[in-house]
Protein backbone atom coordinates (compact mmCIF):
# COMPACT_ATOMS: atom_id res chain seq x y z
CA UNK A 1 0.00 0.00 0.00
CA UNK A 2 1.03 3.28 -1.04
CA UNK A 3 1.74 5.51 1.47
CA UNK A 4 1.68 9.81 0.97
CA UNK A 5 5.34 11.09 1.75
CA UNK A 6 4.96 14.27 4.34
CA UNK A 7 7.52 16.83 3.55
CA UNK A 8 8.76 18.31 6.66
CA UNK A 9 8.40 22.02 6.47
CA UNK A 10 9.97 23.08 9.90
CA UNK A 11 13.36 21.58 8.43
CA UNK A 12 13.36 21.82 4.62
CA UNK A 13 14.45 25.06 2.95
CA UNK A 14 14.24 25.69 -0.10
CA UNK A 15 15.50 23.02 -2.75
CA UNK A 16 18.56 21.65 -1.33
CA UNK A 17 19.11 22.43 2.25
CA UNK A 18 17.49 21.41 5.87
CA UNK A 19 17.54 24.04 8.74
CA UNK A 20 17.58 21.26 11.95
CA UNK A 21 14.77 21.87 14.82
CA UNK A 22 16.80 20.17 16.97
CA UNK A 23 20.27 21.03 16.24
CA UNK A 24 23.22 18.08 16.30
CA UNK A 25 26.23 19.13 18.29
CA UNK A 26 29.68 18.55 17.04
CA UNK A 27 30.91 16.66 20.21
CA UNK A 28 34.87 16.45 19.56
CA UNK A 29 36.81 16.25 17.19
CA UNK A 30 40.67 14.15 16.27
CA UNK A 31 43.11 15.50 13.46
CA UNK A 32 45.70 13.16 12.19
CA UNK A 33 48.50 14.42 10.05
CA UNK A 34 51.58 13.42 8.01
CA UNK A 35 55.29 15.61 8.92
CA UNK A 36 54.74 18.31 5.74
CA UNK A 37 51.51 19.03 7.10
CA UNK A 38 53.15 19.63 11.08
CA UNK A 39 55.76 22.01 9.02
CA UNK A 40 53.35 24.01 7.83
CA UNK A 41 51.23 27.24 9.60
CA UNK A 42 48.57 25.34 11.19
CA UNK A 43 51.19 22.34 12.57
CA UNK A 44 51.06 22.97 16.20
CA UNK A 45 47.38 22.71 16.32
CA UNK A 46 47.16 18.96 14.74
CA UNK A 47 46.48 16.31 17.53
CA UNK A 48 48.81 13.85 16.43
CA UNK A 49 51.73 13.63 13.55
CA UNK A 50 53.92 11.12 12.38
CA UNK A 51 57.61 11.83 10.64
CA UNK A 52 58.00 9.30 8.12
CA UNK A 53 54.21 9.32 7.34
CA UNK A 54 53.74 5.66 7.56
CA UNK A 55 51.56 5.49 11.18
CA UNK A 56 53.77 2.21 11.49
CA UNK A 57 52.44 1.09 8.37
CA UNK A 58 55.04 -0.61 5.53
CA UNK A 59 52.29 0.63 2.91
CA UNK A 60 50.56 4.27 1.90
CA UNK A 61 47.30 2.55 1.97
CA UNK A 62 48.00 1.00 5.17
CA UNK A 63 49.41 3.74 6.56
CA UNK A 64 46.18 5.47 5.52
CA UNK A 65 44.05 3.13 7.39
CA UNK A 66 45.77 3.79 10.55
CA UNK A 67 45.64 7.31 10.18
CA UNK A 68 41.61 7.35 9.92
CA UNK A 69 41.60 4.65 13.15
CA UNK A 70 43.40 7.10 15.27
CA UNK A 71 41.64 10.20 14.33
CA UNK A 72 38.18 7.85 15.49
CA UNK A 73 40.18 6.91 18.59
CA UNK A 74 41.24 10.26 19.42
CA UNK A 75 37.29 11.65 19.12
CA UNK A 76 36.09 9.33 21.23
CA UNK A 77 38.94 9.82 23.45
CA UNK A 78 38.17 13.28 23.82
CA UNK A 79 34.41 12.55 24.62
CA UNK A 80 34.77 9.64 27.11
CA UNK A 81 32.78 7.40 24.61
CA UNK A 82 33.28 3.81 23.76
CA UNK A 83 33.12 2.73 20.23
CA UNK A 84 30.39 0.72 21.42
CA UNK A 85 28.54 3.44 22.16
CA UNK A 86 28.22 5.35 18.59
CA UNK A 87 25.34 4.13 15.97
CA UNK A 88 26.52 4.92 12.77
CA UNK A 89 29.82 5.46 11.17
CA UNK A 90 29.90 7.90 7.88
CA UNK A 91 33.43 7.32 6.00
CA UNK A 92 35.28 8.12 3.06
CA UNK A 93 39.04 8.33 1.41
CA UNK A 94 39.90 8.59 -2.01
CA UNK A 95 41.30 5.27 -2.42
CA UNK A 96 39.65 2.20 -4.96
CA UNK A 97 36.55 1.05 -3.32
CA UNK A 98 37.21 3.08 -0.37
CA UNK A 99 39.47 0.77 0.99
CA UNK A 100 41.66 3.57 3.72
CA UNK A 101 38.15 3.51 5.48
CA UNK A 102 37.21 -0.19 5.18
CA UNK A 103 40.26 -1.44 6.89
CA UNK A 104 40.67 1.97 8.90
CA UNK A 105 37.59 1.46 10.98
CA UNK A 106 37.36 -1.96 10.81
CA UNK A 107 38.54 -2.60 14.11
CA UNK A 108 35.58 -0.44 15.97
CA UNK A 109 33.59 -2.67 14.65
CA UNK A 110 30.88 0.55 14.03
CA UNK A 111 28.24 -0.18 11.92
CA UNK A 112 29.48 1.63 8.53
CA UNK A 113 28.40 3.93 5.52
CA UNK A 114 31.28 3.80 3.06
CA UNK A 115 31.07 7.67 1.48
CA UNK A 116 32.97 9.14 -2.11
CA UNK A 117 32.60 12.34 -2.93
CA UNK A 118 36.04 12.96 -3.34
CA UNK A 119 37.39 16.22 -1.12
CA UNK A 120 33.72 16.95 -0.31
CA UNK A 121 33.87 13.97 1.47
CA UNK A 122 33.96 15.47 5.18
CA UNK A 123 30.86 17.66 4.45
CA UNK A 124 29.32 14.52 2.89
CA UNK A 125 30.10 12.67 5.92
CA UNK A 126 28.93 15.74 8.30
CA UNK A 127 25.78 16.38 6.78
CA UNK A 128 24.74 12.88 6.79
CA UNK A 129 25.78 12.35 10.32
CA UNK A 130 23.71 15.35 11.40
CA UNK A 131 20.51 14.00 9.11
CA UNK A 132 20.69 10.62 11.14
CA UNK A 133 21.32 12.67 14.77
CA UNK A 134 18.50 15.43 13.89
CA UNK A 135 16.11 12.63 12.90
CA UNK A 136 16.16 10.44 15.88
CA UNK A 137 18.11 6.89 14.36
CA UNK A 138 20.95 7.19 16.96
CA UNK A 139 21.99 9.40 19.57
CA UNK A 140 26.09 9.89 18.57
CA UNK A 141 27.46 9.06 14.87
CA UNK A 142 31.23 9.11 13.83
CA UNK A 143 32.57 11.52 10.87
CA UNK A 144 35.89 10.46 9.26
CA UNK A 145 37.47 11.11 5.78
CA UNK A 146 41.39 10.72 4.70
CA UNK A 147 43.82 11.26 2.27
CA UNK A 148 47.50 10.27 1.62
CA UNK A 149 49.95 11.98 -0.64
CA UNK A 150 51.76 9.17 -1.37
CA UNK A 151 48.68 6.96 -1.88
CA UNK A 152 46.96 9.71 -3.89
CA UNK A 153 49.85 10.06 -6.47
CA UNK A 154 49.76 6.40 -7.22
CA UNK A 155 46.09 6.50 -7.42
CA UNK A 156 45.10 9.26 -9.61
CA UNK A 157 48.70 11.00 -11.09
CA UNK A 158 52.15 9.10 -11.08
CA UNK A 159 53.85 6.50 -8.47
CA UNK A 160 56.30 8.90 -6.19
CA UNK A 161 59.20 6.88 -7.74
CA UNK A 162 58.70 8.84 -10.87
CA UNK A 163 59.27 12.10 -10.04
CA UNK A 164 57.12 13.41 -12.21
CA UNK A 165 56.90 17.25 -12.64
CA UNK A 166 54.03 18.88 -11.22
CA UNK A 167 52.43 22.09 -12.84
CA UNK A 168 51.90 24.99 -10.78
CA UNK A 169 48.39 24.91 -11.23
CA UNK A 170 48.67 21.55 -9.08
CA UNK A 171 47.76 20.60 -5.78
CA UNK A 172 49.58 18.78 -2.85
CA UNK A 173 47.29 16.15 -1.67
CA UNK A 174 46.91 16.28 2.34
CA UNK A 175 48.17 13.62 4.45
CA UNK A 176 45.44 13.51 7.26
CA UNK A 177 42.60 12.26 8.38
CA UNK A 178 39.65 13.91 10.80
CA UNK A 179 37.02 12.74 12.84
CA UNK A 180 34.29 13.98 14.21
CA UNK A 181 31.73 12.87 16.98
CA UNK A 182 27.94 14.05 16.27
CA UNK A 183 25.24 14.39 18.60
CA UNK A 184 22.95 15.31 21.03
CA UNK A 185 25.26 16.03 24.14
CA UNK A 186 25.76 19.51 23.92
CA UNK A 187 28.78 21.40 23.16
CA UNK A 188 30.10 25.09 21.95
CA UNK A 189 28.82 24.26 18.09
CA UNK A 190 26.25 22.66 16.93
CA UNK A 191 25.31 22.19 12.83
CA UNK A 192 22.35 24.54 11.94
CA UNK A 193 21.92 23.27 8.71
CA UNK A 194 23.25 21.92 5.64
CA UNK A 195 23.05 21.98 1.82
CA UNK A 196 23.36 19.32 -0.32
CA UNK A 197 25.39 20.14 -3.55
CA UNK A 198 24.38 18.89 -6.75
CA UNK A 199 26.79 17.54 -9.67
CA UNK A 200 28.55 20.79 -11.33
CA UNK A 201 30.13 20.29 -14.38
CA UNK A 202 31.85 23.11 -16.88
CA UNK A 203 33.64 21.17 -19.04
CA UNK A 204 37.47 21.15 -17.52
CA UNK A 205 39.73 17.87 -18.17
CA UNK A 206 42.54 19.06 -16.63
CA UNK A 207 43.11 16.70 -13.45
CA UNK A 208 46.09 18.80 -12.76
CA UNK A 209 43.86 22.12 -12.35
CA UNK A 210 41.40 20.53 -10.03
CA UNK A 211 40.67 24.36 -8.49
CA UNK A 212 39.28 25.30 -11.42
CA UNK A 213 37.05 22.08 -12.11
CA UNK A 214 35.55 22.52 -8.08
CA UNK A 215 34.99 26.23 -8.11
CA UNK A 216 31.77 26.64 -10.20
CA UNK A 217 30.54 23.67 -7.68
CA UNK A 218 31.56 25.60 -4.75
CA UNK A 219 29.90 29.10 -6.31
CA UNK A 220 26.67 26.71 -6.94
CA UNK A 221 26.34 25.66 -3.44
CA UNK A 222 27.50 28.63 -1.62
CA UNK A 223 25.00 30.40 -3.33
CA UNK A 224 22.27 27.94 -3.05
CA UNK A 225 22.66 28.34 0.75
CA UNK A 226 22.11 31.70 1.10
CA UNK A 227 18.59 31.42 -1.28
CA UNK A 228 17.87 28.55 0.78
CA UNK A 229 18.35 30.49 4.15
CA UNK A 230 17.44 33.50 3.43
CA UNK A 231 20.92 35.11 3.96
CA UNK A 232 23.42 37.25 2.66
CA UNK A 233 27.60 36.72 3.02
CA UNK A 234 27.31 39.34 5.89
CA UNK A 235 25.50 36.92 7.94
CA UNK A 236 28.44 34.53 8.47
CA UNK A 237 32.13 35.46 10.24
CA UNK A 238 33.74 33.33 7.24
CA UNK A 239 32.43 31.19 4.53
CA UNK A 240 35.40 28.30 4.17
CA UNK A 241 35.85 26.02 1.38
CA UNK A 242 37.73 22.99 0.75
CA UNK A 243 40.58 22.78 -1.45
CA UNK A 244 40.18 25.26 -3.84
CA UNK A 245 43.89 26.83 -3.54
CA UNK A 246 44.65 29.95 -5.03
CA UNK A 247 43.95 29.43 -8.45
CA UNK A 248 39.60 27.81 -7.38
CA UNK A 249 39.82 30.88 -5.25
CA UNK A 250 40.42 33.44 -7.52
CA UNK A 251 37.16 31.85 -10.09
CA UNK A 252 34.68 31.61 -7.02
CA UNK A 253 35.32 34.89 -6.55
CA UNK A 254 34.84 35.45 -9.94
CA UNK A 255 31.74 33.23 -10.39
CA UNK A 256 30.36 35.21 -7.18
CA UNK A 257 30.30 38.30 -8.66
CA UNK A 258 28.86 37.68 -11.24
CA UNK A 259 25.87 36.12 -9.53
CA UNK A 260 25.60 39.07 -7.40
CA UNK A 261 27.50 38.31 -4.23
CA UNK A 262 30.47 39.42 -2.98
CA UNK A 263 32.20 36.66 -0.61
CA UNK A 264 36.02 37.92 -0.42
CA UNK A 265 36.28 39.82 2.40
CA UNK A 266 34.74 36.52 4.62
CA UNK A 267 36.58 33.83 2.41
CA UNK A 268 38.78 31.30 3.51
CA UNK A 269 40.53 27.89 1.75
CA UNK A 270 41.38 24.78 4.11
CA UNK A 271 43.68 24.33 0.88
CA UNK A 272 45.83 27.95 1.36
CA UNK A 273 45.30 28.31 5.21
CA UNK A 274 47.13 24.60 5.42
CA UNK A 275 50.58 24.77 3.55
CA UNK A 276 52.92 27.46 3.31
CA UNK A 277 53.23 27.37 -0.62
CA UNK A 278 56.33 29.42 -0.87
CA UNK A 279 58.44 27.56 1.83
CA UNK A 280 56.84 24.59 1.22
CA UNK A 281 56.17 24.13 -2.63
CA UNK A 282 53.16 23.40 -2.67
CA UNK A 283 52.24 25.34 -5.89
CA UNK A 284 48.18 26.16 -5.91
CA UNK A 285 47.99 24.71 -2.25
CA UNK A 286 46.58 21.65 -0.63
CA UNK A 287 43.71 19.36 -1.51
CA UNK A 288 42.30 15.62 -0.25
CA UNK A 289 39.67 14.33 1.70
CA UNK A 290 41.75 15.24 4.62
CA UNK A 291 42.39 18.52 4.05
CA UNK A 292 39.42 20.15 4.72
CA UNK A 293 38.65 17.83 7.34
CA UNK A 294 42.39 18.16 9.48
CA UNK A 295 41.36 22.00 9.25
CA UNK A 296 38.00 22.17 10.20
CA UNK A 297 39.32 19.84 13.28
CA UNK A 298 42.17 22.18 14.28
CA UNK A 299 41.95 25.39 13.51
CA UNK A 300 37.97 26.11 12.95
CA UNK A 301 36.32 24.42 15.54
CA UNK A 302 38.21 26.11 18.33
CA UNK A 303 37.40 29.78 17.01
CA UNK A 304 33.44 28.40 16.91
CA UNK A 305 33.74 26.96 20.24
CA UNK A 306 36.02 30.02 21.75
CA UNK A 307 32.75 32.52 20.33
CA UNK A 308 35.54 34.31 17.81
CA UNK A 309 33.30 32.87 15.07
CA UNK A 310 29.53 32.85 15.51
CA UNK A 311 28.64 30.94 12.65
CA UNK A 312 30.31 30.20 9.86
CA UNK A 313 29.75 27.95 6.12
CA UNK A 314 32.34 25.13 5.71
CA UNK A 315 31.95 23.72 2.24
CA UNK A 316 33.99 21.00 1.20
CA UNK A 317 34.50 20.80 -2.20
CA UNK A 318 35.25 17.54 -4.31
CA UNK A 319 36.63 16.95 -8.05
CA UNK A 320 34.90 14.04 -9.25
CA UNK A 321 37.33 11.65 -11.62
CA UNK A 322 38.85 8.41 -11.64
CA UNK A 323 41.53 6.91 -13.32
CA UNK A 324 39.49 5.30 -15.90
CA UNK A 325 37.01 8.50 -16.76
CA UNK A 326 40.78 10.77 -17.02
CA UNK A 327 41.95 8.20 -19.74
CA UNK A 328 38.26 7.99 -21.31
CA UNK A 329 38.97 11.78 -22.20
CA UNK A 330 36.17 12.48 -19.71
CA UNK A 331 35.52 15.86 -17.57
CA UNK A 332 35.89 16.44 -14.33
CA UNK A 333 32.65 17.85 -12.34
CA UNK A 334 33.14 19.00 -9.03
CA UNK A 335 30.50 19.02 -5.95
CA UNK A 336 30.50 20.85 -2.65
CA UNK A 337 28.30 20.48 0.09
CA UNK A 338 27.84 22.94 2.38
CA UNK A 339 27.49 23.14 6.89
CA UNK A 340 26.34 25.43 8.56
CA UNK A 341 28.18 25.61 12.37
CA UNK A 342 27.50 27.76 15.00
CA UNK A 343 29.00 28.78 18.29
CA UNK A 344 26.60 27.70 21.25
Amino acid sequence: MNQQYRKNTDCVKGSQSIHFADKPYIISSGSVVGSKEAQGPLGNLFDMSDEDNLFGAKTWEEAESNMQKEACVLALGKAHVEAEAVRYLFGGDLLRQGIATSMGVEALQIPMFGLYGACSTSGEALALSAMAVAAGYGEQMLAVTSSHFGSAEKEFRFPLEYAGQRPLSAHWTVTGSGAFLVGIRKSHVRIEGVTVGKIVDYGLKDSQNMGACMAPAAMDTIIKSMEDFGRTPLDYDKIITGDLGYIGREILMDLTRKRGYDIQERHLDCGMLIFDRDSQDTHAGGSGCGCAAVTLSAYILPKLESGEWKRILFVPTGALMSTVSYNEGASVPGIAHGIILEHC
